[in-house]
């Protein structure tokens, strides 16, 4: 048997893949969490050998519980699902060692084909997601860069910017026009979105 704990926030995905999980006859559902920070606590009690983690959790996302429940719990195997499979995500996952990686819009079939393949020690990689993580490679942007970028994707304006970081809301608005340049936005809003969305915030 192959014993899996499942951690997954909206609650009707949540039935609806334990109910399909629990239709393979060499599939046994050990626990159901429904935060990133339950997952650890919840396999060091149910001893899984594969937890299949959503990659957006409240609390603690997924990727970052995964990396905690392999240095907690090496012998449980971590399959991640998302509903957008956006490059960065990949990336991060694939950094923190994990070992399958599939969109939760994949055949019911496919699902359990990968946690049995995961549970034998395979790796499971949508093809799709993997070339599109590779196709955005490394970031363009600077350090400094970067944490302006990440600033205004809370929503801080560049004198608000300028403030926190001691720097002339000029050399603010500096940063942001290489950012806008190096990710080949329109604007702002935009660089924060390919940003985002490659992985480099």
């Amino acid at each position: 048997m192959i014993r899996v704990l499942l951690a997954e926030d909206m609650h009707m995905i949540r039935a609806a893949l334990s109910a399909l999980l629990r239709l393979e006859p060499d599939f046994e559902m050990v626990a159901e969490v429904t935060r990133g920070d339950e997952i650890v606590p919840a396999a060091l009690s149910a001893r899984p050998d594969v937890a299949i983690l959503d990659i957006d959790l409240p609390v603690v996302d997924g990727i970052t519980a995964a990396a905690e429940l392999r240095a907690r719990l090496p012998s449980c195997r971590v399959l991640v699902l998302t509903a957008l499979g956006r490059p960065g995500q990949v990336r991060r996952a694939l950094a923190a060692g994990i070992e399958a990686f599939l969109v939760k819009d994949a055949p019911g079939e496919r699902l359990a084909d990968a946690v049995r393949r995961t549970a034998a020690g395979l790796r499971v990689l949508d093809g799709k997601l993997v070339s599109a993580a590779l196709e955005y490679g490394e970031s363009p942007l600077t350090p400094r860069e970067t944490t302006v970028l990440r600033e205004a994707a809370r929503g801080a304006s560049a004198e608000e910017i300028a403030a926190r970081l001691h720097l002339s809301a000029g050399t603010v608005r500096n940063y942001l026009t290489g950012a806008i340049t190096k990710t080949g936005a329109r604007n702002k809003l935009d660089a924060v979105r390919i940003a985002e969305d490659a992985g480099w915030l």
